[in-house]
């Protein structure tokens, strides 16, 4: 398990001070993750990588010369928040454009696609790009829903590798995604891996066997098989990354033995004998290879094998030079030319806004009660975070209630500040939402935050919002969520009861009952929606490769909504004055 910490909420935090003071002569650390130590050079596209902690030494032991200009680092196995993608994108960026690229995950694909967006309202020209390297994670032909694991390397090899080759923007997303399409990757795991602070494993495999398919975040495998020998093993991944070949006539592979963090170098090496043997009985030159810990997940026993089909550009980069704190690759150019960075936090720096100034009396006291219901909401979900854990690891990580409960408690906080600051109700729901996010990280955390936002956008700073603007705004942010998560109702998402309560909410407002009785009810609607989600199948995010498992569970985030859900009213009861408002 993970012994050395010291508080676990703030592993990742802790984890960085020691990196960034062992690593200062390459990197230097901004809000959300860190850049190289010398600004990106005139004409040079930078590319920003990251994801969750947990995978060193992906991502941020990548940072340097040949390979990537920034990392943003998320909580263990958490996604970074869009405020933290583009924090570091904004400091990484020089004057030829930012990539940022990820692996195939849900709050990934939502957080930095959010910060693309942000970007490029403030001039500078950005791309998002997710690796699809897995096989187990979706058949042929829908590759688009595939993760993207230890096949991040390689990708994010090429493309780093291309942009210090001078390629404009649209050449290095070209070469980002020729690699992508070119690798595929099987991994397998032997046992679970534990969270910093946690007493067990985020899953377990039955003794004597191993999981194939597993993904890096602790999710487990598609399927359980016996523990073969070594020989066997090498067979097994061999066959299913060659089973999925692209569609060309190479012959020549870069490939990764990739270790997930307990698997050692010895027993890597007994596994790649075999490895390159079969692969060159099968017609294969296998070039410049990797065998070691590149994309790991914490104490993970297990490995996983990728392989990139080469054609000359591909190959030119997989073998071009790097220099980084945890990966050296040839002869680099001695130092990155650009000058080296005096404030990096300044040049990640987002525009403020005085929120007081767009604020009335009404708007102010509405901010208050919205403190007011999300401190009640941040002390419900601190008391449910052991169940919705539990609820999510039967077929996810397991981390939804620990996401929750940070992002409600520095949602709370955001909210106070702004309120004390002046803030109307939608200044503060912007913040808390901003911060909701930038904490929990996740698919659940951005979601929360597009929620909040969307809604107190529709409430404004001025004024006490009447009933239909309270169910408009309601309905708002289930509008945004749609937009941003890709899902539908029906998929066993939070939607399965945001949807129930915002229609019955908006229904009895329409019969004229108060917003406060009409939120009541409809938070009862919400928790039997959600209740009923267990008789659903996931049909996306981490929970759909393993949607039997699920049946016959409640989804965690439908659960954890109707918990937020009546969290509120019961402020409404203690805070109504009569008035039918």
């Amino acid at each position: 398990m993970t012994t050395l910490f010291n508080d676990p909420a703030r592993f990742t935090e802790d984890m960085l001070v020691g990196f960034l003071d062992a690593n200062a002569g390459y990197v230097a650390g901004v809000p959300g993750g860190v850049v190289r130590a010398r600004e990106t050079p005139p004409g040079k596209v930078a590319v920003v990588i990251g994801g969750g902690s947990g995978h060193y030494p992906a991502f941020c032991g990548t940072v340097g010369v040949g390979f990537a200009d920034g990392a943003v680092v998320g909580n263990i196995f958490t996604s970074p928040s869009a405020e933290e993608a583009a924090s570091v994108a904004r400091a990484a960026h020089g004057d030829a454009g930012v990539l940022l690229t990820t692996g195939n995950y849900a709050g990934d694909v939502m957080n930095f696609g959010l910060a693309v967006t942000q970007l490029r309202s403030e001039g500078i020209d950005a791309h998002y790009f997710a690796v699809t390297d897995d096989v187990a994670s979706a058949p042929k032909g829908e590759e688009s829903k595939r993760r993207g694991i230890a096949g991040d390397f390689t990708v994010f090899k090429c493309a780093s590798a291309a942009a210090e080759d001078g390629l404009d923007l649209q050449g290095v997303i070209r070469v980002a995604e020729a690699s992508n399409a070119a690798t595929r990757t099987l991994g397998v795991a032997f046992d679970g891996c534990t969270l910093p602070g946690a007493d067990h494993p985020l899953f377990t495999v039955p003794e004597g066997h191993m999981g194939v398919g597993l993904g890096i975040h602790g999710e487990p495998g598609v399927r359980d098989e016996p523990l073969p020998t070594a020989d066997e093993l090498a067979a097994t991944l061999v066959d299913g990354v060659l089973g999925d070949a692209p569609a060309t006539d190479s012959t020549r592979l870069a490939v990764i033995l990739n270790g997930l963090g307990r698997t050692k170098y010895e027993e890597l090496f007994v596994v790649w004998g075999t490895v390159a043997r079969l692969l060159r009985e099968r017609g294969y030159e296998v070039v410049e290879p990797e065998v070691g810990e590149l994309v790991t997940s914490l104490d993970m026993a297990g490995c996983s094998l990728t392989v990139m089909w080469l054609d000359d550009e591909l190959e030119r980069y997989w073998r071009a030079p790097a220099d980084c704190p945890a990966y050296r690759k040839g002869v680099a150019r001695q130092g990155d030319s650009g000058e080296r960075r005096v404030d990096a936090a300044a040049s990640a720096a987002a525009p403020t806004q005085d929120v007081a100034a767009l604020a009335d009396d009404e708007g102010r006291a509405g901010g208050r009660f919205v403190v007011t219901a999300l401190n009640a909401i941040a002390d419900v979900l601190a008391d449910a975070e052991d169940e919705l854990g539990r609820i999510d690891a039967v077929a996810g990580d397991g981390d939804h209630g620990r996401g929750m409960v940070k992002g409600s408690s520095a949602a709370r906080v955001a909210a106070a500040e702004a309120s004390d600051a002046g803030a109307g109700q939608g200044s503060v729901l912007a913040a808390a939402g901003k911060e909701w996010a930038a904490k929990a990280g996740g698919t659940s955390g951005v979601l929360w935050g597009a929620l909040l936002a969307a809604v107190g956008a529709r409430l404004g700073d001025t004024g006490r919002p009447d009933p239909a603007t309270v169910g408009a705004a309601m309905r708002d942010g289930y509008d945004a969520l749609i937009q941003l998560g890709g899902a539908a109702p029906g998929d066993k998402t939070m939607l399965d009861a945001m949807l129930p309560f915002v229609d019955d909410l908006q229904h009895r407002i329409a019969d004229g009952a108060s917003w406060r009785d009409a939120w009541r009810a409809a938070a009862d609607t919400a928790t039997d929606a959600a209740a009923a989600t267990a008789d659903m199948r996931p049909k996306v995010g981490r929970a759909r490769p393993l949607a039997d498992r699920s049946v016959g569970t409640p989804d965690a985030g439908a659960t954890s909504l109707a918990m937020c859900a009546h969290a509120v009213a019961d402020c409404f009861a203690l805070t109504a004055k009569g008035d039918g408002s």
